[in-house]
């Protein structure tokens, strides 16, 4: 794929690590934020390999990089996450230690 370009699943895994950190900076702060829906929009181009296992893969454009996509047709994405706690509560930000037990 083009060289400004990234797959869906990393697009997403760096917003599950943004939101971390700013979780871990915001530790032991006297405000805290439940963290609400996540809203994504992102330009894509599908790829198929011609292996015979091989499948869709789909492709996160990266700003900027429209003159790179010469005859390859694009799509606009648009996916919303909810952010839980592994017992199913919803994230929080700034939140204190005694909030995990």
């Amino acid at each position: 794929m083009q060289e400004a370009s990234t797959d869906l699943a990393e697009a997403v895994e760096a917003v599950r690590a943004e939101l971390l950190r700013a979780k871990e900076l915001g530790a032991g702060s006297p405000m805290e934020f439940e963290v609400g829906p996540v809203e994504m929009q992102f330009t894509v181009a599908l790829t198929r390999e011609g292996k015979a296992n091989a499948g869709v893969k789909v492709w996160v454009i990266e700003a900027g990089a429209s003159g790179t996509l010469t005859g390859q047709r694009t799509h606009q994405v648009k996916i919303t996450l909810h952010p839980k706690r592994p017992d199913g509560r919803p994230e929080r930000i700034g939140a204190s230690a005694d909030d995990f037990k």
